[in-house]
């Protein structure tokens, strides 16, 4: 797990360096459309829900919003060695990531953990409700991550909604392309009358109205389900059957 005081530690030079050169420049090169940035509250603790589709989605919401903007990465991206591994660390400290284990079981409560702590620092923190990037285009079923985060902080949640960042760097593609984008940033959305936290059921509407702003935002066309690979045999089906919601 990362160290939680790592998290709430301010900007460093890496960071402000990418927010005062690599941000102008990359609004310049790729000509960014950003609608209701305004929506963003200016102080204190915020919740960013987007839509996903491409890797660029993180380089794309820390360089557009009014605010510092933290998220997870996976850990590899900064234990990395050598030049190659230097240039990575560098980067993604640059675009306000925070190193992280992925995965199931603990290491999912654990980056939940991390989240919140980010959270309580009064910061904003970004994510992806759906897990994972589409590969078809599709909005899939939020996990609840984010109603959990909201519900336990007590933070606005303001949907964001990325349009043609796909287009950016398509799968297979190894270097980005200069197309434009759309970024919308939805009204802040108070979670709070869903219930408690420790709901299931609080919980599932929390993310299910998040989803649905983010959708208001893009248009996409819904999956109906969450965004995995399917099962590879009868075993496995069973057993994703049997197991709990993750969150």
């Amino acid at each position: 797990m990362a160290d939680d005081a790592s998290t709430a530690k301010k900007p460093g030079l890496v960071y402000l360096l990418g927010r005062t050169i690599m941000a102008p420049l990359s609004r310049l090169i790729f000509r960014p459309r950003v609608i209701g940035k305004r929506n963003v509250p200016k102080t204190g603790a915020v919740i960013l829900a987007s839509n996903h589709q491409s890797f660029m989605d993180s380089i794309v919401i820390p360089m557009v919003a009014p605010r510092r903007v933290q998220f997870l990465a996976k850990s590899h991206y900064f234990t990395g060695t050598g030049l190659k591994g230097r240039i990575s660390r560098g980067f993604f400290t640059s675009i306000g990531a925070v190193s992280v284990e992925r995965g199931a079981g603990q290491a999912a409560q654990d980056a939940l953990e991390v989240s919140k702590h980010i959270i309580e620092g009064g910061n904003v923190f970004a994510l992806y409700p759906e897990g994972t990037r589409s590969l078809d285009g599709r909005l899939y079923k939020g996990r609840t991550g984010v109603a959990w985060l909201a519900l336990t902080t007590g933070a606005p949640v303001v949907p964001v909604g990325l349009i043609d960042t796909d287009k950016l760097q398509p799968v297979g593609a190894k270097l980005p392309r200069v197309r434009r984008v759309t970024v919308k940033f939805g009204e802040p959305i108070d979670l709070s009358r869903h219930g408690s936290a420790t709901s299931g059921r609080a919980r599932r509407q929390a993310t299910d109205e998040v989803m649905a702003a983010i959708h208001a935002l893009t248009g996409q066309e819904l999956a109906g389900s969450y965004n995995e690979a399917p099962p590879a045999n009868a075993v496995e089906r069973v057993k994703r059957a049997l197991r709990p919601e993750r969150r």
